[in-house]
């Protein structure tokens, strides 16, 4: 693995962390400002909607058939064709994204309406939860545009990515989560419904992300004109290959909005209880799953066009063991500090005991799925270096399908908790099928060492749950701490836990060499 490579990963990893940790403050200011109610379920559907077609475009499908088309035009060397390539590209983009957003604004009752279904029948029938359909209605006329924002600053970042400038996209996030939190700070007095100044700083955000890259492309040289480039051959080249990415990026993002869809007939927190405990499940799963997959998808694909065999099946298995030494302590402490840690973070102004109860239900849930999670981000590769996309589709698509039924199975019984079951079942299918895959056509299989080390691992989780949970105080305590006393608790917990943790894997002889690849 280059020095380049693996500085990259780390300045990733490293903004990453910083937009998180961020992320957890915005959240905790979303919390206090507006609990797990109305006003909460509202502005949290609003974001959505505009963060639901951001990764379906722009970080997923566009991207993928964006990077590799504009690589190939640079290598080239010829730089003229380069700009040219790029004012097409950023004119395209900008006029199709603007006639989105305008038609958004618009429109945005007839999203509210489909996202919300729930909230919608409610309307028709004069029930008092239409009111949160009327009042996404008119939140999404300010989050809508920025999708436009957002969509030419992925395209800033993709350029600067591939000119192997990563710094300055990778710091963009940060930018949204302190204007969220200023806007929640000083603007919400000014409104009837505090959710408004929330939006606004989804707006402001959007836009400073934009801005912000501008400096980044003018130094770099590639700052230019847009201009309308449909037929081009090099703009055909990425629609064509946006149509599969798109296909495939589509089906996460499907399971996302089946959830919305279900969570609005669950009465009013769900999607509120649903949203904070996701945020704490995306905490390690961005944080380990970035770094991990970074490291793995162009050292996998430098090995596949060497036909070194061997050093693909080792570096596979340096990555599993990886994610579940990673994966199996951090889904354990999640599970049994659930709710401490949102009484932590979150319990404060509007966001009630009750509603950390609530969201560690749905988180507990959620921890089931996060190693699957990971497995899925670095099994993944092993099909995409080597050029094989349809595979994860297929799986991708199976998996949505019974995504879909378990929802409708466990809603019932277990309503939004239910969601959270079903999501955490399909993602083990999904890496379930991918490891099949790849067994049955002989390209990776666990080793015994590997096995050996996960169940080394699990005993390890096991007891550092049993200790955090005899040296946690209980429910009531945590509820009557001060902040501080509960910040203080939880960092002695989480020390203790991951002591215990690490001191039992060397008890049973696991050292350094354990996490090596042999290639």
């Amino acid at each position: 693995m280059s020095r380049k490579l693996l500085k990259s990963g780390v300045i990733v990893s490293v903004m990453t962390f910083i937009s998180r940790i961020l992320g957890l403050v915005r959240d905790a200011v979303v919390a206090n400002l507006l609990g797990a109610g109305t006003n909460a379920d509202v502005f949290l559907l609003a974001n959505k909607i505009p963060n639901f077609l951001r990764r379906l475009f722009v970080e997923g499908a566009f991207s993928q058939a964006f990077i590799p088309v504009l690589t190939d035009v640079k290598n080239a060397g010829d730089e003229a064709h380069l700009r040219q390539f790029i004012a097409k590209i950023s004119g395209t983009l900008g006029v199709i994204v603007s006639i989105v957003a305008v038609l958004g604004v618009i429109g945005s009752p007839v999203l509210a309406a489909l996202f919300a279904s729930g909230w919608f029948i409610e309307h028709l029938e004069g029930q008092p939860g239409g009111a949160k359909y009327e009042l996404a209605s008119l939140m999404l006329k300010i989050t809508f545009p920025y999708i436009l924002f957002i969509s030419l600053a992925g395209l800033a970042g993709a350029i600067l990515n591939t000119l192997n400038k990563f710094g300055a996209a990778a710091f963009t996030p940060v930018l949204l989560n302190v204007s969220i939190i200023s806007c929640a700070i000083y603007l919400s007095e000014q409104f009837s419904q505090p959710g408004y100044a929330l939006a606004w700083g989804v707006f402001i955000g959007g836009l400073a992300q934009l801005l912000f890259l501008i400096p980044f492309l003018i130094k770099a040289g590639v700052m230019v004109r847009p201009r309308w480039g449909w037929s081009d051959p090099d703009i055909i080249k990425v629609r064509t290959l946006m149509i599969p990415a798109l296909f495939g990026v589509s089906v996460g993002q499907l399971n996302l909005l089946m959830d919305t869809v279900i969570a609005s007939f669950l009465g009013t927190g769900a999607i509120s209880w649903l949203y904070f405990s996701d945020r704490l499940l995306e905490f390690p799963l961005g944080l380990f799953g970035i770094a991990i997959a970074t490291v793995i998808l162009p050292t996998l694909s430098r090995n596949h066009v060497t036909k070194d065999d061997v050093a693909f099946r080792n570096n596979i298995d340096w990555a599993i063991k990886m994610v579940c030494v990673l994966g199996i302590p951090a889904a354990t402490g999640l599970f049994v500090l659930a709710e401490p840690m949102l009484l932590t973070i979150f319990q404060r102004g509007a966001f009630s005991p009750m509603d950390a109860a609530r969201s560690a239900a749905s988180l507990q849930a959620y921890s089931f799925g996060l190693l699957s999670f990971m497995l899925v981000k670095v099994l993944a590769p092993g099909f995409y270096s080597r050029q094989d996309t349809k595979t994860p589709v297929k799986f991708g698509i199976w998996c949505m399908a019974a995504n879909m039924v378990f929802n409708l199975i466990l809603v019932w019984p277990y309503d939004y908790v239910g969601l959270a079951m079903a999501t955490s079942m399909s993602a083990a299918m999904n890496a379930a099928l991918l490891y099949w895959a790849l067994h049955k056509s002989r390209v990776y299989f666990v080793s015994k060492q590997t096995l050996s080390l996960v169940v080394k691992i699990f005993v390890g989780a096991i007891l550092m749950a049993t200790v955090i949970m005899l040296m946690s105080p209980s429910i009531q305590q945590w509820v009557a701490f001060s902040l501080w006393a509960k910040v203080t608790e939880l960092f002695v917990l989480i020390l203790t836990g991951f002591g215990t943790f690490a001191l039992s894997l060397v008890i049973m002889g696991v050292r350094k060499h354990s996490f090596v690849a042999h290639v």
